[in-house]
């Protein structure tokens, strides 16, 4: 593996950071998990942003106001206008927020796709966005991205040509140049779906020390030691974890106490599990298993992972066969037991999302609710937890245009 280092200027992208829009009623978040966990402490009441596939139903960026004692949502409006925020991120201090552009041709072929990321700050008072820069994510069809603990190197995994880049974060909160990137090589056994890399998502290690990078087209999950000093990514040994073939990793997340860790394959809608090493971040598989109904018979994808703050229950999602058609698309929750000994899954519940094409979901700060985006159907349904790790539906079901990414940002 070769880890290229970067010096490139600035680059912008002409948005509108308009607050106030199109009225939809919409829904919560996502954030990095120990911060918000030791947030909920103090608050009650969060900004929520809604990171979308812009058309003729959305705009961009939305902002709503949710109330931790009610679980209920209200709509602010139009936070940016920008196309295609389809993931959102903020920093560990709250005070600024990013946003990835896939591309105006989301239905072209990936290695097609081009993006940039942004950079917005955010006013502690009323959670309006305002625009500061944008930059080349340093590859095509940029899916995912995520700060380091110290809110200082912003990591983005480019999906459409398999590459993951580090930039530096500028004082004020804006992007400043690429400091390195790789492009993942090589292919995995399914010709549609696995001709080349795609990587899905790019996380941090609760220590700070690595960045763990799963990519669908390889079978692999990369590892990488995250070079703090100078604001980038640099060669680990272990390169990577694999999976078994055909299973197409998508998402991943670590376990309380960073033993174990999980990866989301989309592909063969399963999780695995494994043992972590913290000292050298090497993965080692312990378990698979199915995030699907014993009883399901079809085809479908598996698209998000979240751990509650408890580390006892794992949640996923499944959101349809690809390529197949909308109406066959039902999404579905999944929830497991953890067992934090061994580190192995049990499944207890599947219930319906509510909707079609669940392509993310987010547990609140309070890990009282989760709410789950449903992309075709331009809703959100809010969903109770309880002290069982079970979910339950609530009657409170709102509408914003193709919801693909959730986030939670302390309010006043």
């Amino acid at each position: 593996m070769r880890i290229a280092g970067w010096m490139i200027g600035k680059a912008c992208l002409r948005v509108a950071p308009g607050i106030m829009g199109v009225a939809m009623a919409a829904m919560a978040g996502m954030a990095p998990q120990k911060a918000l966990a030791a947030d909920s402490a103090q608050h009650e009441r969060y900004f929520v942003y809604v990171g979308t596939y812009t058309g003729h139903d959305s705009k961009g960026i939305y902002q709503f106001r949710f109330d931790e004692k009610t679980g209920t949502l209200t709509a602010v409006g139009l936070a940016a206008e920008i196309a295609n925020p389809s993931f959102l991120v903020t920093g560990p201090a709250h005070h600024h927020l990013y946003a990835v552009t896939e591309s105006g041709n989301r239905q072209g072929p990936p290695n097609l796709r081009g993006g940039s990321v942004s950079s917005f700050s955010i006013d502690p008072k009323t959670g309006a966005l305002t625009f500061l820069n944008s930059m080349p994510s340093g590859g095509r069809g940029p899916t995912h991205l995520i700060l380091d603990n110290t809110g200082k190197i912003l990591f983005v995994a480019n999906y459409g040509s398999g590459s993951v880049a580090s930039f530096a974060i500028e004082d004020d909160g804006s992007i400043g140049a690429m400091t390195a990137m790789d492009q993942h090589q090589g292919s995995s056994v399914n010709p549609a779906r696995q001709q080349g890399p795609h990587a899905h998502e790019a996380v941090v290690s609760p220590d700070n020390r690595f960045l763990f990078v799963p990519d669908l087209g390889l079978d692999k999950i990369f590892i990488y030691k995250i070079d703090l000093a100078n604001r980038k990514i640099i060669a680990n040994d272990p390169a990577y974890a694999a999976v078994k073939p055909w299973l197409g990793p998508r998402h991943f997340a670590f376990g309380a106490g960073a033993r174990f860790a999980y990866a989301l394959c989309e592909m063969g809608t399963s999780v695995v599990a494994f043992s972590y090493d913290a000292t050298n971040g090497g993965l080692t598989p312990i378990q698979t298993i199915s995030i699907l109904p014993p009883d399901f018979t079809g085809i479908d994808q598996g698209s998000e992972i979240q751990i509650d703050r408890t580390g006892r229950y794992l949640y996923t999602s499944n959101q349809g066969p690809e390529g197949g058609p909308v109406e066959q698309a039902d999404g579905r929750i999944t929830v497991f037991q953890i067992d934090r000994t061994t580190g192995l899954l049990k499944q207890l519940q599947f219930v319906p999302s509510g909707g079609r094409v669940l392509r993310n979901f987010v547990l609140d700060p309070s890990g009282k609710y989760l709410l789950a985006g449903n992309e075709a159907s331009n809703t959100v349904t809010v969903f109770t937890i309880a002290g069982n790790g079970e979910i339950a539906p609530t009657n409170q079901v709102v509408e914003v245009g193709s919801p693909a990414s959730l986030l939670f940002v302390p309010a006043p």
